[in-house]
């Protein structure tokens, strides 16, 4: 039964209203694998899952599902032939028990006239034993952590017989433990035969679990083999199409201070932390989740200030107890959440953009339009936003781009200390160096930048400094000669 093609597409094309979402993709998922689909944000990944799951038809181009042609298939059709797509939102039921979520589809495909809630918990409880989760059936699924509501909806596509399971962004919002506990139970599904698609753009988790890998580009088939068939280099340019070169962020050295922060405390969160920053460095703060890695960030920018210490930002001691002070002493943050706490998802570029800077726009009672649509057009061509006009929704941007607007918001401010919360999370390796590169040019201009990130190769590769944080204080602050594996004991206290 391993390795026979359960899935095999070919030239498959879709365009929506003349912009060409797939070019002519050709993939295949054996059985008792697991495959992993790459490429950029925007690349057409969403909409050859959708092909896949039946959600959209494709323009031209065959899908055979277990050897048999399918045509005209639409989501009832792909549920029934075994293939159960879990997206980043997993489409549970937040006032729903776990009981509910992973059973009650059942329920309604038998279309059972009474609900026997005796076999609705006993099928909860078999999924949930296949995956060695151990969730209490009778709480409501707003009560559960990401990585809980992942495993129900994994329960429910066993429950419904998945012979393919296609998982979208898997590990986004998943620490790294919770990552490993969802390779272990990708494994033992694999050992049971399930084909699994897991469509992610990093290279390290790709290859921690994938057997196989298939790149997209700009909506065209590049590349798929057996994942030892790549390396960093032929990752990158397939992901790409040209090769990004990684050294090591070394600035200038300069004596040049921008920021100092003195014996900062705030009770509960972080005590006694004591850092300098001078012109061009980029300074990583890391540590576990409960460190105080992303408290320190929140104190700097009034979030939820600091009880004590010391700032003192290109030479001047200030004090921030509000956001109202972070700003008006010239300090931007891009929060972690950017797509709930950074921008406003259904308004235009241009709202988001002079967002934070919209007083400076007022003239006489009225907005200056033009002043507000030109600064947009400079942010979108000096930091390459890849949109059409300052018009369009942040919605209808890939990633990487929407990243952008938020750093754009925030330099339209003119901010003398630049505080990024996880700059890249969720935005593919092409942007991710683009984003890299525009921090590493405000900081040679003079802007104090601070990275929090648990990506341990990207503080080393792009931050000249490191502060460590290990139970709410600093055990260290090293340069960036330091390996990754070293930098990862530090994390634990080794």
């Amino acid at each position: 039964m391993a390795n026979e093609v359960f899935l095999k597409l070919s030239g498959i094309k879709k365009s929506f209203g003349g912009v060409h979402a797939l070019r002519g993709v050709d993939l295949e998922i054996r059985r008792g694998e697991i495959h992993c689909l790459a490429g950029e944000n925007g690349c057409g990944k969403s909409t050859l899952i959708k092909a896949i799951s039946g959600v959209h038809e494709p323009d031209e181009g065959t899908i055979w599902i277990d050897g048999e042609e399918m045509k005209h298939m639409k989501p009832m059709d792909a549920i029934g032939k075994g293939i159960q797509v879990i997206y980043q939102d997993f489409a549970v039921f937040p006032n729903l028990t776990v009981a509910e979520n992973i059973a009650l589809n059942g329920e309604l495909k038998n279309k059972s006239k009474f609900v026997s809630w005796r076999d609705v918990h006993e099928v909860a409880a078999r999924a949930m034993s296949q995956v060695g989760a151990n969730i209490d059936p009778d709480v409501r699924l707003e009560r559960l952590s990401v990585a809980n509501k992942q495993l129900v909806a994994i329960c429910r596509a066993i429950v419904n017989d998945a012979k393919l399971l296609i998982l979208d962004e898997p590990t986004t919002a998943l620490t790294a433990r919770e990552v490993e506990k969802l390779w272990a139970i990708i494994r033992s599904l694999k050992e049971k035969g399930i084909a699994i698609m897991i469509v992610n753009h990093k290279l390290d988790e790709i290859y921690q679990i994938a057997d196989r890998l298939t790149i997209l580009r700009n909506g065209a088939y590049i590349s798929s083999g057996d994942i030892s068939e790549y390396d960093q280099a032929r990752f990158t340019r397939d992901m790409t199409g040209h090769d990004i070169v990684e050294d090591k962020y070394a600035p200038e050295k300069s004596s040049e201070e921008v920021l100092r922060v003195e014996h900062l405390s705030r009770k509960g969160s972080f005590e006694d932390v004591s850092f300098t920053m001078y012109r061009g460095d980029v300074l990583g703060i890391t540590g576990l989740l409960g460190s105080g890695r992303g408290e320190i960030g929140e104190a700097l920018f009034g979030l939820a200030p600091a009880d004590s210490g010391t700032i003192v930002l290109n030479g001047r001691t200030i004090t921030i107890k509000s956001v109202s002070d972070a700003i008006a002493n010239e300090i931007g943050y891009v929060p972690e959440d950017r797509l709930t706490q950074g921008l406003f998802m259904d308004r235009s570029i241009q709202d988001n953009t002079i967002a934070a800077s919209i007083r400076a726009y007022m003239k006489g009672g009225k907005l200056d339009e033009k002043g507000m649509e030109d600064a947009t057009n400079r942010w979108i061509k000096e930091i390459d936003i890849k949109a059409p006009s300052p018009k369009p929704a942040v919605r209808t941007l890939s990633g990487g781009n929407a990243q952008k607007v938020v750093i754009a918001k925030w330099l339209n401010t003119n901010p003398k200390l630049f505080i990024l919360d996880g700059p890249t999370v969720g935005v593919d390796i092409g942007a991710k160096a683009e984003i890299h590169a525009i921090l590493h040019d405000l900081a040679a201009k003079g802007i104090g930048i601070i990275v929090i990130s648990d990506d341990l190769p990207e503080l080393v590769q792009n931050c000249n400094r490191i502060l460590v944080m290990k139970d709410g204080r600093c055990t260290g602050i090293i340069d960036n000669s330091i390996d990754e594996v070293s930098l990862g004991k530090m994390l634990i206290g080794a």
